[in-house]
C-alpha cells in the first residue's frame, strides 16, 4: 500500500472531482470554485473531521483547481488528539474519504430526474470523512489523478 501520509501529518488528494455526480445528485463543474478561492483564499478554508465546527483537525497549504478536479495539500496538527488518531488511521488505511463544505451560489438542472450541475459554490471547509459523497474524493497516494484520467478515457472511449 502506497503511503498516503507523510511523518509530519501532510498529504494531498482531491476533495472534489469535476463532471462526476455524486450520491447526492450533485456534479461540480470546472471553475466552480475560482472565485471561492480568490475571495476566501486559503487560510479561510477550514480543515475539519467530519464536517464538524467543532473538530478543526488541521491546515491546508493549498488548494487549486486542476482540470481534473480540486486537488488539496493539507497538515494535519499531532499536537490535537483527534489529529494524531486521524494520521494513524491513514496510514493504516482505516479513513482516507474527502468532502466538501460549501453554499450553493450557481447551479442549474434540467429536470427532477437530473443531477445538479454546480457552476458556481462557496467552499469554506473540506472535511477528513468516513464516507465522502463523492466515492472517489479521497486522500490519496500521487498516482491518483492519473489513474483516474486514464480510468475516463476509457470509459469514455468505449461510449
Amino acid at each position: 500500500m502506497a503511503i498516503k501520509i507523510n511523518e509530519d501529518g501532510v498529504f494531498s488528494g482531491y476533495a472534489s472531482i469535476f463532471g462526476k455526480i455524486d450520491q447526492g445528485g450533485d456534479i461540480v463543474v470546472r471553475g466552480a470554485f475560482s472565485h471561492s478561492l480568490k475571495k476566501r483564499g486559503v487560510a479561510n478554508i477550514r480543515m475539519l473531521f467530519q464536517h464538524d465546527p467543532k473538530e478543526p483537525i488541521g491546515l491546508w497549504h493549498s488548494i487549486r483547481e486542476t482540470d481534473l478536479g480540486l486537488k488539496v495539500i493539507g497538515q494535519i496538527n499531532d499536537n490535537v488528539g483527534r489529529g494524531r488518531e486521524l494520521i494513524s488511521l491513514i496510514r493504516d488505511g482505516g479513513i482516507d474519504g474527502l468532502s466538501i463544505g460549501f453554499r450553493t451560489v450557481r447551479a442549474s438542472t434540467k429536470s427532477r430526474a437530473t443531477a445538479r450541475r454546480l457552476y458556481e459554490i462557496d467552499l469554506w471547509e473540506i472535511s477528513i470523512v468516513t464516507f465522502p459523497m463523492l466515492d472517489i474524493a479521497r486522500i490519496a497516494a500521487p498516482q491518483l489523478a492519473q489513474n483516474i484520467k486514464q480510468a475516463t478515457k476509457l470509459l469514455t472511449s468505449t461510449q
